[in-house]
């Protein structure tokens, strides 16, 4: 029992969070109301959110600050419309406060392995790296382009192969990418999505509190509360061997039961990064 209300409170306080921030974002002026002079904070205010959503302003008090209450799907559509969620942050919401994973195990869950016929989808996306993830964010499995474009993932401890973990730590990683923190944020995006699904599952609130200790710069980006289930973004590599590469990444949830996730960096049309990879793949042997 003692765990199950852990589990809870991590669960409302990650909500209360996320409600204060998505309602720091919002311009008063942007939905109709005055900008005021005696606003002490920026975005809208408590009341201000429950006038929109058409709330009393003790519900929504007690929701943001947390409070275990009973919700419903309209209240909550309510209160996505007057915070201008997306879609993917409306479905983190409801993870959060409907606690639909309540059962999600907090047992440490035995690592998936792929099928072969994502093998051979790997294999075929030869100059396209490729990186499989599981709800973890823990690598499962790459590519040989990934191995040329990032690093050799087989050299890194299993224990140690997070993607999250080695983004922030791996020298190499912080160098390649022109713009790190937008490279990053596209993977916290995704990890605040399992999070939100699998709040109940103690892995995730060790994981966040070691990375905050360890790196400050986690903790920054991570309080920004992105939420996305598949962020389509153009990264922008300067490779040690090969120079500038381009790269669409593209992330795609693997259908089935177990949570895998492919992130596939598709060389830019009309750029030599193609070439580029195809060349230092050669020199290497592959």
């Amino acid at each position: 029992m003692e765990g199950t209300d852990i589990n809870n409170q991590t669960r409302l306080v990650a909500l209360s969070d996320f409600l204060k921030l998505k309602r720091s974002k919002i311009k008063p002026e942007t939905v109709g109301l005055p900008a005021g002079i005696r606003r002490r904070t920026s975005g809208l205010r408590r009341e201000e959110v429950a006038q929109l959503a058409g709330v009393s302003t003790t519900w929504y008090t007690w929701l943001e600050q947390g409070r275990d209450i009973k919700v419903s799907t309209v209240v909550l559509d309510c209160i996505s419309n007057a915070l201008r969620l997306t879609n993917d942050e409306r479905k983190y919401l409801y993870d959060l406060a409907l606690d639909t994973h309540a059962i999600a195990s907090s047992k440490t869950v035995a690592q998936p392995k792929i099928s072969s016929s994502l093998e051979k989808i790997l294999k075929e996306l030869k100059y396209c790296p490729t990186i499989v993830t599981d709800r973890y964010c823990q690598i499962i499995s790459w590519n040989r382009a990934a191995t040329h474009v990032f690093l050799d993932f087989e050299q890194v401890p299993v224990e140690e192969r997070n993607l999250i973990r080695i983004v922030f730590e791996r020298k190499e990683l912080r160098a390649l990418a022109v713009n790190w923190e937008h490279f990053v944020k596209g993977f916290l995006a995704i990890f605040r999505v399992y999070y939100g699904q699998y709040v109940g599952d103690d892995w995730y609130k060790q994981f966040i509190e070691k990375m905050s200790v360890r790196h400050p710069d986690f903790q920054t980006l991570w309080l920004e509360s992105q939420v996305s289930t598949a962020p389509e973004v153009q990264i922008e590599f300067r490779h040690a061997k090969a120079g500038k590469m381009l790269f669409n990444l593209t992330s795609l949830q693997v259908q089935g039961d177990t949570d895998l996730r492919c992130s596939i960096y598709t060389p830019l049309e009309d750029s030599s990064t193609e070439t580029k990879l195809k060349k230092l793949m050669k020199k290497n042997g592959d």
